[in-house]
């Protein structure tokens, strides 16, 4: 399942996406425009931007993947199946360029890049709920909701992350909107597929070295 991807997209490109559907972006301002860097590797426990509603329109915040596990000594919660839920509160967007899969039983597995057919960003559906860090602390964060994986995605892996179609983001923020229709897998011909070996092996554990990452209780392991 998706526990690696990417996120290239800039403070404008924000703004224009939600400008064209009449959504206001509130926060952050223009005028407090966010520096965001480009990654090409997000991986769990690690903050990313995601897309919440709020009074008047949305806003941009950065918060960490991941949601506290049910059962102690657990991974955190980084993929959710949206089957049988209606998710009546706390829907949001994950904004990303693009995710990987990996194939193969030994490593270093194949990795495979997925991209979206005519878009350079799309969002997956997300939802918010609650982590807790090393030291006790409850803080807010998110997981990615998945179902069965489309044809173009079936080859790489059972399940997929869903995406939002850029004309569903303001129903899906709408809690009071049903779920089950914008739920669905990518049809085929919407993603691009392309293999993405890695230049060098990924470091082992998480990437530190961000101001602001807070350390989760329950760190998953990426592939």
């Amino acid at each position: 399942m998706c526990n690696d991807y990417g996120n290239r997209i800039s403070y404008r490109d924000y703004a224009e996406a939600f400008s064209q559907l009449k959504i206001p972006l509130v926060f952050p301002k223009p005028d407090a425009a966010p520096n965001l860097e480009p990654r090409d590797e997000i991986w769990p426990t690690e903050m990313a931007p995601v897309i919440r509603p709020t009074i008047g329109g949305v806003e941009l915040v950065q918060l960490p993947w991941g949601l506290a596990p049910r059962y102690p000594k657990a991974r955190v919660v980084i993929n959710m199946r949206s089957e049988g839920h209606s998710f009546a509160r706390g829907r949001c967007l994950v904004p990303a360029s693009h995710y990987y899969e990996f194939t193969g039983t030994k490593s270093p597995k194949t990795r495979w890049r997925f991209t979206r057919a005519g878009a350079d960003w799309f969002c997956f559906a997300g939802l918010l709920g609650r982590a807790v860090t090393a030291d006790g602390t409850p803080i807010e964060a998110f997981t990615l909701l998945t179902v069965d994986a489309g044809p173009d995605v079936t080859s790489y892996h059972t399940r997929q992350p869903v995406v939002i179609e850029h004309d569903n983001w303001a129903a899906w923020l709408d809690a009071s909107q049903p779920s089950e229709d914008m739920l669905k897998a990518s049809p085929a011909g919407s993603p691009q597929v392309v293999e993405s070996p890695r230049s060098a092996a990924p470091e082992c554990g998480f990437r530190r070295s961000r101001p602001g990452i807070p350390e989760l209780s329950q760190p998953s392991v990426p592939t």
